[in-house]
């Protein structure tokens, strides 16, 4: 699996499939659709005949089972990369046997992943890890996902002995900015559970996520000329800060980890006469989660009534905690510690501090907890991944079909 896996990762990585949060096309970008139609070739290249992808480039495909009585189980990676950092002319390096120490990843433009920025770089010691050439992301959120479960399907196809039921793959669209669940067809896919394979470092594994809200302030002030403005000028920007001060500091994400939730400034443009303010606000407990909105709503009114009615909230729900729906079913969580241990990995529960397709997915229907893909430093040109990450990865895959099949 290992050469397999690698050598999918490499090839993936050269399609370039940054999603691009100002379109409203789905996918967002045209790249997304030319990688959708290449993996759609690839499966039936290994013989997965009804391998298909829709107008929206959300790729399906079906392993058809070799036993009965076995439940319909599925594994979802995305197909974009983040717009945070280009993904764009992937330039990926494989370094054997990693010394552990700091990565010069480009000497021309002197860009270093150091050991101090990265400390968990040090697990790595030892390993073969790819790397960028520090002008892009690597893509392994989550093309090593998408590698992992191509990976896993040709051991299984190459492997009939091992006995399984239907396996559904399905690869979504446009999932770094917040759509990958928006057209995905539940009913279409057919599984009656679901695993995301979209977390982090190796043995991560998540059923819990932020319970997430998206909030617009936009204030209205009124301009006049400083020189004679006393009494009558009114500065949208001064009102903005008096908002944000309002919010506690240490509820900032800077400031919290775990389960604790926050308040989150990200993004303020604005002027005398007009700001706009956008915020997030996430929280894992949703008693927490709904006294956070409240109270977004009672600063905006307390200040309307200092201010005559200047201020607008725009507050709107984004995605909500998956534990709610995969509690009554823990037991597919429980199948993939156990199959972690049958690999030799330590599991690793842990909160998901964001959001996935598969929280959307558990309320559409479709418990769907996430799966590491063993990468680091996501969404930035410092992102690596140990090969055998990946390798473990495709393993896990292959053991928690086998588990379902021994289950039933």
């Amino acid at each position: 699996m290992r050469e397999k896996v690698l050598e999918r990762f490499l090839k993936y990585v050269t399609f370039d499939t940054t999603a691009d949060p100002a379109s409203k096309n789905c996918p967002s970008t045209e790249g997304q659709r030319v990688f959708a139609q290449y993996l759609v070739e690839e499966l039936k290249s290994l013989g997965i005949e009804d391998a298909n992808v829709d107008e929206n480039s959300y790729v399906m495909a079906t392993l058809k089972g070799n036993t009965e009585g076995v439940d319909t189980i599925g594994f979802i990676s995305h197909l974009d990369t983040a717009p945070d950092v280009t993904g764009k002319n992937v330039k990926p390096r494989v370094i054997e046997n990693y010394d552990g120490k700091d990565i010069v990843l480009n000497e021309e433009l002197n860009i270093i992943t150091s050991v101090k920025d990265y400390p968990e770089l040090v697990n790595c010691k030892g390993e073969d890890l790819i790397v960028t050439d520090g002008t892009t992301l690597l893509g392994a959120d989550d093309k090593a996902g998408i590698a992992e479960i191509v990976t896993a399907i040709e051991y299984l196809m190459n492997n009939p002995e091992i006995k399984h039921g239907d396996i559904k793959i399905g690869f979504t669209p446009d999932e770094e900015i917040g759509r990958g669940a928006n057209l995905f067809n539940v009913e279409k896919f057919g599984a009656k559970y679901a695993y995301t394979i979209d977390g982090g470092i190796i043995g991560e594994v998540q059923y819990e996520n932020f319970n997430a809200a998206g909030a617009t302030i936009s204030i209205q002030g009124r301009n006049v000329h400083p020189g004679a403005s006393k009494g009558k000028m009114v500065n949208a920007l001064h009102i903005a800060a008096e908002i944000s001060n309002m919010f506690p500091a240490n509820e900032r994400p800077e400031t919290t980890e775990g389960y604790e939730g926050f308040y989150h400034l990200n993004d303020l443009n604005g002027n005398v006469e007009n700001a706009s303010m956008k915020y997030i606000i996430r929280d894992h407990d949703t008693e927490k989660f709904k006294k956070r909105k409240a109270y977004m709503n009672e600063v905006v009114q307390k200040l309307n009534e200092k201010y005559d009615n200047r201020i607008t909230l725009d507050l709107n729900d984004s995605y909500f905690n998956m534990k709610e729906k995969v509690e009554p079913v823990m037991f597919i969580v429980d199948i993939v510690k156990e199959s972690m241990g049958q690999v030799g990995i330590e599991p690793l529960v842990l909160p998901i501090r964001g959001g996935t397709d598969g929280a959307r997915l558990s309320f559409m229907g479709l418990p769907c907890p996430n799966i590491f893909t063993g990468g680091l430093n996501f969404h930035s040109k410092n992102e690596c991944i140990p090969v055998s990450s990946m390798e473990k990865g495709s393993k896990l895959i292959v053991k928690i079909i086998e588990s379902y099949a021994k289950r039933a």
